[in-house]
């Protein structure tokens, strides 16, 4: 199993909630606001005055076959919006409840 943190522009959010759909990905947890700044490029996302945007962030386990297909996805996404800075990171999962 792998986790999965997707972070991305919360105007993204429909689209991103589409490409879980049709991944057929149904459990998540959901960070409504978060804020920062990427490391390669874009403008900060960190909801102020000077820096208005903000980003919302995901957290979904799925299993190891579900990993690249989601990830082609987000990064066809990114591709078409990429001032926006989307962003996903895999981690190994080791047991469960």
């Amino acid at each position: 199993m792998k986790a999965i943190f997707i972070s991305y522009n919360k105007a993204l959010s429909e689209a991103v909630m589409t490409i879980l759909d049709r991944q057929r990905i149904r459990g998540y947890t959901q960070w409504e606001t978060v804020t920062g700044r990427g490391s390669v490029n874009g403008e900060p996302h960190l909801g102020n005055h000077t820096w208005p945007s903000s980003n919302s962030a995901i957290l979904t386990i799925v299993g190891d076959d579900k990993v690249e297909p989601l990830l082609s996805s987000l990064r066809k996404l990114d591709a078409q919006t990429e001032m926006q800075g989307t962003r996903a990171f895999v981690w190994n999962i080791e047991g469960q409840l």
